[in-house]
């Protein structure tokens, strides 16, 4: 007999970010990957376990693991279509008719994969991505789309000011990699989110990054105190398959940790359905 879920998304639920991999005969594998994935971890596996969680929207996040070949990603998306969206990975001067092509598909943004979640710091790695940034996000503003960023929480610090001038509508992954909500970093992410017209949206992915399971109790002051300052910025992703870290969680207990950061009913609605609804276009 199948057991209850930990809890059941309400309608509408949209998981914002996950991956998923397929077959490497037909979706060849970057040679700079970061990791290789692990067995079981294609689109039906993930939907075999979203369908009893009551997950209905999906917004594909194209892993580091295919570079910028975009291929699977966009497959998953017409799989699901019109339930599916993809943050895709190009090159800054991808000729308009590719991304015409990846929007038609479902894309409505790109990743600026700007290093691991832990990355030691790097001098001069801001530097060396600004172009990139600059050059997206003009064309981003253009087309309506996204920027998403993923990166370690001293290069969120150094970012913030450029963060505070893009024009586009943007993502921070996995609540910017901020361990506790007493830092300082942590309170010019705040800032971030009321800034100016407030196009930062934050993600709360990933808390098996900063803090420990079973119950991953540091995130959640984390997790609650974005959820206070901001509670139309965020939104919610399980960051399956957990690549390097399948062994510590699972998407029913990621999602069950939703109602312990967002006890009250109206403000987990949010999170799971009216922001993702709005910002990915559903």
């Amino acid at each position: 007999m199948a057991l209850e879920p930990i809890f059941k998304a309400p309608p509408g639920t949209c998981d914002c970010h996950f991956h998923v991999f397929g077959d490497p005969a037909r979706y060849p594998l970057s040679a700079e990957r970061r990791n290789t994935p692990p067995p079981g971890c294609a689109l039906d596996d993930y939907r075999a376990i979203a369908k009893g969680l009551g997950i209905e929207r999906m917004v594909f996040v194209q892993p580091s693991t295919y570079g910028r070949d975009n291929a699977c990603l966009v497959d998953a998306m017409k799989a699901v279509a019109p339930n599916g969206r993809g943050i895709v990975d190009i090159d800054e001067n991808a000729p308009d008719a590719e991304i015409q092509r990846l929007h038609d598909a479902g894309a409505r943004g790109v990743r600026i994969n700007a290093g691991r979640p832990n990355l030691a710091p790097a001098p001069g790695l801001l530097d060396k991505i600004l172009p990139r940034i600059r050059r997206l996000d003009a064309r981003c503003a253009e087309i309506g789309w996204q920027l998403d960023f993923l990166g370690p929480s001293w290069l969120y610090e150094q970012m913030f000011d450029a963060m505070k001038g893009l024009r586009c509508r943007f993502t921070i992954a996995h609540m910017a990699m901020f361990g506790s909500a007493a830092s300082p970093g942590f309170g010019r992410l705040l800032e971030l989110l009321r800034y100016g017209e407030r196009r930062c949206w934050v993600k709360l992915t990933a808390p098996y990054r900063i803090s420990s399971p079973p119950l991953f109790a540091e995130a959640a002051p984390v997790a609650r105190t974005l959820i206070e300052a901001a509670p139309d910025r965020v939104i919610w992703g399980s960051d399956y398959p957990f690549l390097s870290h399948d062994h510590l969680v699972d998407l029913p207990q990621l999602i069950g940790l939703v109602p312990q950061w967002a006890p009250d009913e109206a403000a987990r609605r949010k999170i799971l359905v009216d922001n993702p609804r709005q910002l990915f276009g559903f």
